[in-house]
């Protein structure tokens, strides 16, 4: 959790913001301040549990995140977790997200009930996205093989393309090396790849979908290549009525 989400949630307040998205840690404090100033916010959720507790606090959408997106992961797949998210739900509309990047799991995750999709990984090497070059060109070449997930001994699981970095926290697992040390090796990695373009010592946080990565593209053009396919998956399967 950000070490300065409190000011944060203190500027959405007081700029009004349309809307807030809560991940990560607990966001149970920040919801009551929300809610007061009138500002709706969806929750990204790892867990069915999680989606019922953010639909109890007032949530207006729930992202349901499988395991196969990119960053920090939560235990179960997009596959599982969304139809039983859409079942457990009363009234808040779910969108699916993880392993996310084409026409196709856009329609499958209508079939699983959701109402919406969020992509992250394929938006990564949009024209518009400012991370460095050196990231967009690793995570073109790479493939599915390309990726690894760090961190689980404790409990931080982080998925990302598989570098030096990677490589060291495993090296710290064999050793059974103390949570200071995980997080000394963690920082500043995050800029060291978006920022100075280092694709072996810095995080490139990507999803299992990056196999379907090909290209720098506009966003725009994504996102209409994704309804194009989508839209002719339509016509073969008319029970996709969204």
């Amino acid at each position: 959790m950000s070490r300065t989400l409190q000011e944060t949630v203190d500027v959405v307040v007081e700029e009004k913001v349309p809307f807030a998205v809560l991940t990560a840690g607990n966001p149970a404090p920040y919801i009551p301040l929300l809610k007061k100033a009138g500002i709706p916010f969806f929750a990204v959720v790892a867990t069915v549990k999680q989606a019922l507790k953010m639909e109890e606090m007032g949530a207006c959408l729930i992202v349901a995140e499988g395991e196969e997106s990119g960053g920090h992961i939560g235990p179960m797949t997009t596959m599982a977790l969304i139809p039983q998210t859409a079942s457990a739900l009363k009234s808040v509309p779910v969108v699916a997200a993880g392993g996310i990047a084409d026409g196709r799991g856009m329609a499958a995750a209508f079939m699983l009930g959701a109402e919406g999709i969020q992509m992250g990984s394929a938006f990564m090497v949009s024209s518009e996205c400012t991370i460095h070059k050196n990231v967009k060109n690793a995570i073109i070449e790479a493939d599915s093989g390309s990726i690894v997930v760090a961190k689980r001994r404790i409990a931080r699981p982080v998925r990302g393309l598989n570098n030096a970095l990677m490589k060291s926290f495993a090296e710290l697992d064999t050793c059974c090396a103390p949570k200071e040390d995980y997080d000394k090796l963690w920082a500043g990695s995050c800029l060291r790849a978006s920022k100075d373009g280092d694709t072996e010592n810095g995080s490139i946080m990507v999803g299992q979908i990056v196999g379907l990565i090909k290209e720098e593209r506009s966003a725009s053009a994504i996102i209409q290549g994704v309804l194009a396919e989508y839209n002719s998956l339509r016509q073969t399967l008319p029970e996709i009525s969204r």
